[in-house]
């Protein structure tokens, strides 16, 4: 979803008051998003309110909707990769400010504790990650329906709304020149995809790096191990014309597993 007039700024109104908007409610398992008009309550301290610009759709939100089982709940409103504009925020928050441009990370990071400062590891100890249908610090929800039923989070993001409250744990303020529809996808798909090269398997220069399936995360795979010098990136697919997507974003060579049977891995 796209709002085409980010260039405005919220009006100062709506500071420390709920607001009323549209989001895509997941109301039961495997149905369509139903747009509703939902309130926002203003944030609380340590949190901030974001007018929703971009938000992009990860296969997560896919599958969660789908799930019948636990962790699954509704009605929630889904989405976590998003970029926004911060509308106001709560108190004690000194990291962003009204106006600023952001974009939103479902792994919590407080900045401060040994795991946060760590290179060794990126899952913060003070607010581990866990699917949760509420906020991360008091375990409530910042979203009611018109009826005043309460609507749950979804990975502390909740994204596919025109506003959503989210803890500062989980924002980074961005240069406001970076394109919203592209800032969003920094969140988790593109930052997994090339995480995976540059940090989980240190791709070293001059390496040879095998890549199967040219996803959205796969082709940021290819992404983040040419951006770490490998000279080979060879990707594998059941789609022929994923190579040609792939060459875009590092790709030289490509296997095609709907031909090599069993033995891609042969093949590669």
């Amino acid at each position: 979803m796209e709002d085409n007039n980010k260039a405005s700024s919220p009006a100062s109104t709506t500071e420390g008051k709920p607001i009323r908007c549209k989001a895509a409610v997941a109301r039961k398992a495997r149905e369509p998003l139903v747009i509703e008009e939902i309130t926002v309550a203003p944030p609380l301290p340590s949190e901030v309110r974001i007018r929703v610009i971009c938000s992009s759709l990860c296969h997560s939100d896919l599958t969660f909707r789908n799930l019948q089982v636990p962790p699954a709940i509704f009605p929630r409103i889904l989405g976590h990769e998003a970029s926004g504009v911060v509308e106001s925020v709560g108190k004690d928050v000194t990291e962003v400010r009204k106006g600023d441009v952001v974009i939103t990370v479902f792994l919590p990071e407080c900045g401060e504790c040994i795991d946060c400062k760590s290179s060794k590891s990126n899952r913060c100890s003070i607010f581990p990650f866990k699917v949760s249908p509420w906020m991360p610090r008091d375990g409530t929800s910042r979203f009611t329906d018109k009826n005043g039923d309460i609507i749950s989070h979804f990975l502390f993001i909740s994204s596919f709304s025109e506003y959503t409250v989210v803890d500062i744990a989980n924002i980074i303020k961005i240069d406001p020149q970076i394109p919203p529809d592209r800032a969003c996808l920094l969140g988790c798909g593109v930052s997994t995809g090339v995480g995976a090269a540059w940090r989980t398997a240190g791709v070293e220069a001059g390496s040879t790096v095998a890549i199967f399936g040219l996803g959205s995360i796969g082709l940021a795979v290819a992404e983040g191990a040419r951006l770490c010098g490998a000279t080979k990136i060879i990707g594998v697919d059941v789609n022929p014309e994923k190579f040609e997507i792939g060459k875009k974003f590092g790709v030289t060579d490509f296997v095609h597993a709907g031909e090599c049977g069993d033995k891609p891995v042969s093949q590669v």
